[in-house]
C-alpha cells in the first residue's frame, strides 16, 4: 500500500474517500504534521496502490489497511477518515485493537430506502460526466464557475476551493481502476455493523457537515445509535468534505480529539439516535470552538 508520512510526534494514519488519494488531505496536512507524524495512505484501487486482486468492499479494504498497520508496526494508531474512509476507520474501531483513537469525517454507510439509490445514481452520473470531461478537468477546475458546477454536491464553498487540489481529486475519481466496484458494493452491498456502547474505549469522534448532500445530516443520528461510544461534531457551512470547507477547524477537531479531550457540554447521549432531527443527537465542544 503506497503511503506518505510527514512532520513528526504521535503517528497518525488519514484514510481518503471513494475515488480520492492521499493528497486529499492536503488542505490539513502540513497543519496536522506540526503536531503528530501524518501518514496518509492510497487505498488499494486507489493512487499510487494497485487494486486487490479480488473483491473490493469496506471488508477487504478494512482486512488489508490491518495487514498495513500490523506490517509496519502501527496496530493501535489514532485513525481519521474521510467518507469512504470514515466508515472504513469505524469499522476497523469496531473491530477492536486494529486502531486507537478515531475521527470519522461524514461517514457514508448509513442511508437508508431512497437515500441509497440517491447516493448511488448521482455519483455514478458523476463519475461518467468526468471521465468525458477527462482531457479538460484540469482547465474546468481553474474556473470558479467549473468548481461550482462540478462540486456542487460535494462542498458548501466550492468557489473558494484551491483549483489544484479540486483538480487532483476529480482527476483521481477518474483514473481509479476500483471506482466503480467499490461504489456498488457501498452502496448495496454489506451493511455497516456498529459496535456495542462501553466496546470502544478510545476517544470516537463522528464529524458530520450540516450541508452534506451526499450523506444527509439526518443519516447522523443513526451512526450514533450504530456507535454510541461515539460523539458528534456538527460542522457549520460545511458540506461533505469539512477538511475542505473549513480546514483550520477540522485540524482543531482532529488534534483535540484525538489528545483525549471530551466535551465539557453535551447534550445527552442517551438520546442520541431518537427523534426526527439530528440536532437532538450528541454534540462535542472542545476547548477551542463551539461544535
Amino acid at each position: 500500500m503506497h503511503y506518505i508520512r510527514r512532520g513528526t510526534g504521535k503517528p497518525l494514519l488519514l484514510i481518503h474517500g471513494l475515488g480520492g488519494h492521499w493528497q486529499s488531505w492536503n488542505p490539513i496536512l502540513a497543519d496536522l504534521a506540526t503536531r503528530r507524524e501524518v501518514i496518509a495512505v492510497d487505498l488499494p484501487g486507489f493512487g499510487q496502490t494497485p487494486r486487490l486482486a479480488g473483491e473490493t468492499s469496506i471488508r477487504t479494504l478494512a482486512n488489508e489497511t490491518a495487514a498495513f498497520l500490523h506490517a509496519h508496526g502501527l496496530s493501535g494508531i489514532d485513525a481519521v477518515g474521510s467518507s469512504m474512509g470514515a466508515r472504513l476507520v469505524l469499522e476497523l474501531a469496531r473491530r477492536g485493537g486494529i486502531v486507537g483513537g478515531v475521527v470519522a469525517l461524514n461517514p457514508g454507510g448509513f442511508w437508508q430506502g431512497w437515500e441509497r439509490h440517491a447516493f448511488f445514481s448521482s455519483i455514478y452520473l458523476s463519475i461518467r460526466l468526468l471521465r468525458l470531461l477527462r482531457p479538460v478537468l484540469p482547465a474546468v477546475c481553474a474556473n470558479p464557475l467549473g468548481r461550482a458546477l462540478l462540486l456542487a454536491q460535494f462542498s458548501a464553498r466550492p468557489t473558494k476551493l484551491a483549483p489544484d487540489t479540486v483538480s487532483d481529486e476529480l482527476c483521481s475519481y477518474v483514473a481509479s481502476p476500483a471506482f466503480d466496484e467499490l461504489l456498488a458494493q457501498l452502496a448495496y452491498g454489506e451493511e455497516q455493523q456498529g459496535a456495542p456502547r462501553n466496546s470502544i474505549v478510545h476517544p470516537l469522534v463522528i464529524g458530520w457537515g450540516r450541508r452534506d448532500r451526499v450523506c444527509f445530516p439526518r443519516q447522523a443520528r443513526r451512526a450514533l445509535a450504530l456507535f454510541p461510544d461515539a460523539q458528534l461534531h456538527w460542522f457549520d457551512r460545511c458540506g461533505h468534505f469539512p477538511h475542505w470547507d473549513a480546514p483550520a477547524e477540522t485540524s482543531r477537531l482532529i488534534l483535540s480529539a484525538l489528545a483525549g479531550a471530551r466535551a465539557d457540554a453535551a447534550v445527552g447521549r442517551s438520546h442520541a439516535g431518537h427523534g426526527d432531527h439530528p440536532e437532538q443527537s450528541s454534540s462535542l465542544h472542545l476547548p477551542q470552538f463551539t461544535g
